[in-house]
């Protein structure tokens, strides 16, 4: 059994927000933010996955969620396992690390996910004919074998955002199951990579790209450190994701362009 509570609430940039506690018998709560147009485009979501660091307000989500609110999009956005709403310990990349060492945590992180999206489709009496994800770091951790799992299953996904994560460093552990899940996804895929990232060397991030099965997909590789984003790679998820929601993006490539 379990019984949902919403309550209204602001978001960092003051834009309000609905927030759920999704709470379940022997089971962990499921908690996150849910941001709702005035005039919302039907049977479309947008999921956001967060950093090991943050929570469902983390940056870039807010600005993202309200930028394609504009265009009428729904937004949810989920706290990781050990942070927000349900945080525990400290929170944060010293909780997550414990958090990891857990058999299970992959499934329990997906099963939540399904929790959330389930209960904003109840709120919302929708369907997810148009589904897209943004996530990074942790968010990908996660978000990578969701999008697997809603493939095999035939769940749509329309378009994802993801990166900022290889199959080496922090990760390794995990490698073989990101890989195979990698293989399942089949949307069109922008992935984000940080050249000089402390936490997820561009071996393994070539790896884990690699093995995406997306026919359609490309890498932005920028200079700095694992959180060290520029700002207009965010504003060019935003054109991505939003595109590819409101219809069939035929990649074009012109040749030769040189020769």
């Amino acid at each position: 059994m379990a019984s949902t509570s919403w309550q209204t609430a602001k978001d960092p940039s003051g834009q309000i927000t609905e927030e759920f506690v999704v709470k379940r018998e022997s089971h962990r709560n499921v908690t996150g933010a849910l941001w709702t147009p005035k005039d919302p485009v039907d049977d479309t979501l947008i999921a956001f996955g967060h950093g090991a660091s943050g929570d469902r307000y983390q940056a870039p989500i807010p600005y993202m969620a309200n930028r394609l609110g504009q265009l009428g999009y729904t937004s949810v956005a989920l706290d990781g396992p050990v942070h927000g709403l349900r945080q525990v310990g400290p929170g944060g990349r010293e909780a997550l690390g414990l958090e990891l060492e857990r058999q299970t945590v992959i499934e329990d992180m997906v099963a939540d996910w399904n929790v959330a999206i389930d209960t904003v489709k109840r709120k919302r009496a929708t369907n997810t004919d148009r589904f897209a994800y943004f996530g990074l770091s942790m968010g990908s951790i996660f978000g990578i074998p969701l999008l697997a799992e809603r493939s095999r299953n035939q769940h749509n996904v329309t378009v994802a955002v993801l990166g900022l994560l290889g199959t080496t460093g922090a990760v390794a552990k995990f490698a073989e199951r990101l890989n195979e899940d990698a293989t399942a996804i089949n949307c069109p895929l922008l992935y984000l990579m940080q050249l000089e990232d402390e936490l997820f060397p561009r071996d393994g991030y070539l790896e884990l790209f690699d093995s995406l099965g997306s026919p359609d997909k490309r890498m932005h590789a920028n200079p700095g450190l694992h959180p060290e984003i520029p700002a207009e790679e965010i504003n060019s998820a935003i054109d991505f994701l939003s595109k590819h929601l409101e219809g069939e993006v035929p990649r074009r490539i012109i040749n030769p362009l040189a020769e």
